[in-house]
């Protein structure tokens, strides 16, 4: 029996409102592949985003018109030219991964070449909100040991001052997606530093990181809009000392172990991020821990209800995924 191909959009309800510097969400819109030969099952979970022009119902269009040729066996090397970067990329391609692990019986990070994954500590993230809505989270979640703070830049001082206060042993990251303006690097660095924070993602629009570089800053910067292949690489030396990999960005698993190869080779560190999703999505995404100076793959936690079986998390310690959700 030849392989057979079913794509559906599916919805998840989040737990709170999700709120980030270009607006806020209150379900997660997924697009889940399932690729068939009977009997063996593989899946992958894609989240599209506006910010890239993606939609669920657009991501679904582009993997029907790719469906004759992944029903007649298309593989991973020939998917990265049938698709561009992209959800729906991604979605197909995770589940030719799942798809032959579960058909060689070799787990997926085997099928990579990869150390087996670890338990490991995933950042937690707090969505924005007024410094005293974000400060009561952080007391809530004070025990964590990495919070993830999604900012905006202005009032953005008060919101780490209020989180630091009530979350005083945390280790602190920070989210800008976009959302500062130049001299806000001057100004608000420095202050983040004295409080704890680590490194601050993605101040400035992508268009316009041409502002950083070699730039002397008081913290590191971490390319997330501004990074999607390893084609970005070459232009964010000398801006960002980290990026973030992101499967939806890249196109999927088979990109992002590209793309971390050759931004290790470059001198970059890596972060490993997702959007907001199940842990279908995150489950691929785990296999880049081992590689990465911090993990963000805390999406199941922001959701109402996650798909079983999933993840397990501990607090903010996840758990490598077992093979029946994926790989």
């Amino acid at each position: 029996m030849g392989r057979r191909l079913d794509v559906r959009l599916e919805t998840w309800p989040l737990r709170d409102a999700f709120r980030i510097s270009r607006g806020a969400k209150t379900e997660a819109r997924t697009v889940v592949v399932e690729l068939s030969d009977s009997p063996h099952r593989g899946r992958g979970e894609a989240v599209p985003y506006p910010r890239y022009d993606e939609t669920p119902e657009g991501t679904r269009d582009e993997i029907e018109g790719v469906r004759e040729m992944v029903e007649a066996g298309l593989d991973r090397e020939g998917l990265q030219s049938a698709l561009p970067p992209g959800a729906a990329r991604n979605a197909l391609d995770c589940a030719l991964w799942d798809l032959e692990a579960k058909q060689t019986g070799r787990a997926a990070w085997a099928l990579a070449g990869l150390e087996a994954p670890q338990s490991c500590v995933t950042a937690v993230t707090l969505s924005l909100d007024t410094p005293a809505r974000m400060g009561a989270a952080a007391a809530r979640h004070a025990a964590l040991p990495l919070l993830k703070l999604k900012v905006t830049g202005e009032g953005d001082l008060a919101r780490i001052r209020a989180v630091r206060e009530n979350a005083p042993h945390a280790r602190l990251i920070v989210d800008a997606n976009e959302g500062w303006t130049p001299p806000m690097l001057d100004e608000l660095l420095p202050a983040f530093a004295v409080l704890g924070v680590e490194m601050v993602e993605q101040p400035l629009p992508a268009a316009e990181d041409v502002a950083l570089a070699d730039r002397r800053l008081a913290l590191p910067l971490c390319a997330d809009e501004s990074c999607h292949t390893r084609a970005d690489l070459p232009r964010l030396e000398g801006r960002y000392p980290m990026i973030n990999i992101k499967l939806d960005k890249a196109g999927g698993l088979t990109e992002a172990l590209a793309l971390a190869a050759d931004a290790k080779a470059m001198g970059f560190r890596i972060m490993v991020g997702s959007m907001v999703g199940t842990s279908l999505a995150m489950a691929p995404a785990a296999l880049l821990a081992g590689l990465a100076a911090y993990v963000d793959l805390d999406g199941p936690l922001l959701l109402a209800r996650d798909r079983s079986p999933g993840l397990d998390y501990d607090g903010a310690i996840m758990t490598p995924p077992e093979p029946a959700l994926w790989g």
